[in-house]
């Protein structure tokens, strides 16, 4: 008796999924302005993480002086 073949076939990730429903959805010049937005809030998340860093290093350098 022989198994029946296995057909391997990729289930698309969410992000894939997400991207083939939003070019149905949405013309490309709106894609494009919704993923530079996208990018600058990622982008200000990244600074505004930064400047806390910066600050809690100022902050432990002024606690060692003497």
């Amino acid at each position: 008796m022989q198994a029946a073949p296995v057909r391997a076939t990729a289930i698309p990730s969410f992000t894939t999924a997400l991207r083939a429903v939003e070019s149905l959805l949405m013309s490309g010049g709106q894609r494009t302005a919704r993923r530079n937005a996208w990018t600058s809030v990622l982008e200000d998340r990244r600074r505004a993480k930064d400047r806390v860093e910066t600050q809690r290093v100022l902050d432990q350098s002024v606690l060692r002086r003497p």
